[in-house]
């Protein structure tokens, strides 16, 4: 018979595991959107002026989605937005395998983008409020779960192309069989009990007085500043190394699909490690080594001799860049632990204004200068992230190892 006492360790387990579920489900959908683009421009006649308006479209409404969810989570729990978010974008990846008029496609790619804004946001807030309960750093794993589900979503598009299924075809087992999964494993998300921090000690590097405060967005822009420059260096891998190394480095059409599959891996294995680092070491400096390691395999992308150095760089830049955005939530989440949705919610946003920028910006510079100079832009962008490396500060006592605090869970 279990003890009354372990029932709040129970549901903070099952939390966890049912928040993991979703992070992997949302690893899975968005990689199949984003790994069968040219499938779904060739479905619906997209023309290549007017797909970079629809690929826009996803991260601007997503950055809505995020701010419509801060003012949602201050009347209903996160667990709320995530239970319905995530069904709405499960159906929204579906309707754009479904349908076959442009119309269509905008209705299923707007109802994606504000869904997943909702998403992402509740998601990380979930996951910073039960890294609070547990007391030690647990955010990486949700991440490397994400990563574990894109490379499974880009596993089942490859299938998809390989064997020439339609997007329908490709989409529907997916979603029969993660829709369903999402919603029961919905029933243990945990919403953790703010009130316990409303008159909590500062940390370290913190402002006096800002623990049990709304969010300053001035106090948090280091911050934003931080998750916008690691998606720029994210978005620059995922557009840019299969071109970056036929085209610079004048390897095979086959051997360009190999940095971003090795950049996928090391992120997962970077991230499933990455807890244990946060716990011995510190956030601190856990962000700083990788921040140094991704501006390293930046500088070794942009001076490379041949394609395999090339690879080198972008599995450095895998393991160095995984650390920093899941730290970066969980750091707004100590910065104001009182308004820690809020703060969440806002910073979100910045992922998406990464995504906006990274593709484009290191484009332009390529094809105004060179591809390798064009590199050495998102280096600098991420090596920023020293100066600002004293945001992530905390207390060792409560968010590395040792004991937990008491806690008080709420089970969506």
């Amino acid at each position: 018979m279990t003890d009354a006492a372990d029932a709040p360790d129970a549901r903070l387990r099952h939390g966890r595991v049912s928040l993991a579920l979703s992070f992997f489900v949302q690893g899975v959908t968005f990689a199949l959107l984003v790994t069968r683009i040219p499938a779904i421009q060739d479905r619906y006649g997209v023309s290549d002026g007017l797909l970079p308006a629809f690929l826009a479209a996803v991260p601007v409404l997503a950055g809505v989605g995020s701010v419509v969810t801060e003012k949602l989570v201050a009347r209903v729990r996160p667990s709320l937005v995530l239970r319905w978010a995530q069904p709405v974008v499960l159906l929204a990846l579906l309707g754009v395998g479904a349908g076959d008029t442009m119309w269509q496609l905008a209705l299923a790619l707007a109802a994606f983008g504000l869904a997943v804004g909702a998403l992402d946001a509740s998601m990380n807030m979930l996951g910073v409020s039960l890294q609070r309960a547990y007391g030690r750093s647990i955010m990486l794993g949700f991440h490397a779960v994400y990563s574990l589900g894109g490379i499974a979503g880009a596993s089942l598009a490859w299938a998809g192309a390989h064997w020439d299924l339609s997007l329908l075809v490709s989409y529907l087992p997916v979603v029969a069989v993660l829709l369903p999964a999402a919603l029961l494993g919905s029933r243990w998300y945990a919403d953790t009990d703010r009130k316990s921090v409303d008159h909590q000690e500062p940390v370290a590097g913190q402002e006096p007085n800002t623990a049990g405060k709304p969010v300053v967005f001035k106090l948090l822009l280091p911050l934003c500043l931080v998750m916008a420059f690691a998606y720029i260096g994210d978005s620059t891998v995922s557009n840019w190394s299969a071109k970056y190394l036929q085209d610079v480095l004048g390897s095979s059409e086959e051997l360009a699909t190999v940095p971003y599959n090795a950049y996928m891996v090391t992120t997962l294995l970077g991230r499933a490690v990455g807890d244990l680092g946060v716990r011995r070491f510190g956030p601190v400096a856990v962000v700083r080594c990788g921040t140094l390691l991704a501006g390293a395999g930046f500088a070794v992308v942009a001076l490379a001799s041949g394609a395999w150095v090339g690879i080198l760089g972008f599995t450095m830049l895998g393991l160095g860049l995984c650390v920093i955005v899941p730290q970066t939530f969980a750091a707004a989440g100590r910065l104001f632990p009182a308004s820690s949705d809020s703060a969440v919610a806002r910073l979100n946003v910045f992922n998406y204004v990464g995504f906006l920028i990274g593709s484009p910006l290191v484009g332009a510079l390529g094809d105004a200068w060179n591809y390798r100079g064009a590199m050495l832009v998102p280096m600098v962008m991420v090596l920023v992230t020293l100066a600002y490396a004293r945001s992530f500060g905390t207390d060792p006592a409560r968010y590395g190892g040792g004991h937990e605090r008491s806690r008080t869970v709420d089970v969506g």
